[in-house]
């Protein structure tokens, strides 16, 4: 008697989407089989369960031979065994790049290590997602943040042109390459409550005024696809030390900004401000100043919480409340006199404002 043999001929390859997303997601055939099945695909399709777990196991053997390229996207193109349309190539590409944040979050702060890869059954267990996934996941962090730590030119552009990924998520993967290259502080428990999205905002904003690639940096020759969004412009945050002038000028900062911001929100808040306004000033200012050292900027979200964050929070502003504030505190440092007469002081004030004040009201709302 001949055994029986399922054969699946074809041209262009097939690619189920239900099913690249299962696979993707952790997946086994079973588990797959299982989850198409509750969804009723034997009674759509007039399938047996014993054709459904063929064709799904044949789908996997696919999958399983087409990650390879996904490894190197750009390749996929110009694969001759697996003929996909351009719209399925997106698509696959995108699937298999997509991630989950509650994963990248537990991941930040880690060193992209052996060692971290074996540990990912904690991550697994804690965030409920597949540990096949976590480890999809990790060595796609891992595999970008190797290729495109060294290049030069804007971080987003380079993961696009590599691994040819939607905007999107080329801006996302662009501020994990961004906090892990510059080695930030995401792990300690004061910092607990923030998502990778909090991470991610507050990296984007970095990114776009503080590098090397910032618009406001005095003299950038960057071409622009040549800029360098992921290291520090290390003249600006040298600058930054110039700060210590404004502490010297407190008491007038405080009745310049009072002074605009009566009306602006209730009078409670108003005299919140007239009473704190040394914690909320200093602890902005301090941590611009101390920015140049290596070590402070690691710290830079821990310090942001316990210095400006908490004191808010104790004092119970609304965020819409909050951002009014900064957004005076700022004008009305940029108004104070010794601006008037020193302009490149001024312009560093406002670069750092611009962002720490984002960076603030993002830590506060999560």
């Amino acid at each position: 008697m001949m055994p029986e043999v399922d054969i699946f001929v074809g041209n262009y390859t097939i690619i189920d989407q239900d099913v690249f997303e299962l696979w993707v997601q952790g997946y086994s055939v079973v588990e797959t089989v299982s989850v198409l099945q509750q969804r009723g695909e034997l009674e759509t399709w007039g399938a047996t369960l014993e054709l459904l777990t063929s064709d799904t196991a044949d789908h996997y053997r696919t999958f399983g031979m087409l990650e390879k390229l996904l490894l190197t996207p750009t390749k996929l193109a110009e694969e001759w065994t697996f003929q996909l349309e351009p719209a399925v190539q997106k698509m696959v590409i995108q699937k298999y790049y997509e991630f989950d944040d509650i994963v990248i979050r537990e991941i930040l702060g880690k060193k992209l290590s052996g060692r971290t890869r074996k540990d990912l059954d904690d991550v697994a267990e804690k965030t409920g997602v597949l540990l096949r996934s976590c480890r999809r996941q990790f060595d796609n962090v891992k595999r970008i943040f190797k290729q495109v730590d060294e290049m030069t030119g804007s971080v987003v552009t380079n993961i696009q042109s590599v691994f040819l990924l939607p905007t999107r998520l080329a801006k996302k993967y662009a501020a994990i390459v961004f906090i892990i290259n510059n080695r930030f502080e995401t792990s300690k428990r004061k910092l607990n409550y923030l998502t990778f999205e909090d991470f991610s905002i507050c990296a984007s904003l970095m990114m776009s005024t503080w590098t090397t690639a910032g618009p406001l940096v005095s003299g950038n020759n960057h071409a622009p696809d040549g800029r360098d969004d992921t290291d520090f412009d290390r003249d600006f945050l040298i600058e930054l030390r110039d700060f210590k002038l404004l502490l010297d000028r407190e008491k007038e900062h405080r009745n310049v900004t009072l002074s605009h911001l009566r009306g602006k929100i209730p009078d409670r808040m108003c005299s919140e401000v007239e009473n704190n306004f040394k914690v909320y000033s200093r602890g902005i200012i301090n941590i611009g100043c101390t920015l140049n050292n290596s070590r402070d900027m690691r710290d830079f979200f821990v310090d942001a919480v316990e210095r400006v964050v908490d004191p808010c929070r104790q004092a119970r502003w609304k965020g819409t409340e909050l951002e009014i504030f900064l957004q005076v505190y700022t004008d009305a440092g940029s108004a104070l006199d010794i601006m008037g007469s020193n302009n490149s002081l001024r312009i560093t004030w406002e670069r750092y404002m611009n962002t720490m004040r984002g960076c603030i009201c993002q830590l506060y709302h999560s």
